[in-house]
């Protein structure tokens, strides 16, 4: 797979749209089924937990990542 794919999401009351390789956005989905959980509502989670100055994107990658890891754990 290459290339970004973009999703947009309504965030505190917000549009946006992040792009992402299509891996991660497998990754956070794969994520999303197992929690019983949308997309939407994980990608909420993390933007609310992020720090600030971290790019939504940047915190997707690194949660995605996490989770993985977690999974391969």
């Amino acid at each position: 797979m290459a290339g970004l794919v973009k999703r947009s999401f309504s965030l505190a009351g917000h549009r946006t749209s992040v792009a992402l390789e299509p891996e991660f956005w497998l990754a956070l989905e794969a994520h999303a089924q197992v929690q019983g959980e949308s997309l939407a509502a994980v990608v909420t989670r993390i933007d609310a937990a992020r720090a600030p100055g971290r790019l939504l994107a940047s915190a997707l990658r690194v949660f995605a990542l996490d989770a993985a890891r977690r999974g391969a754990a």
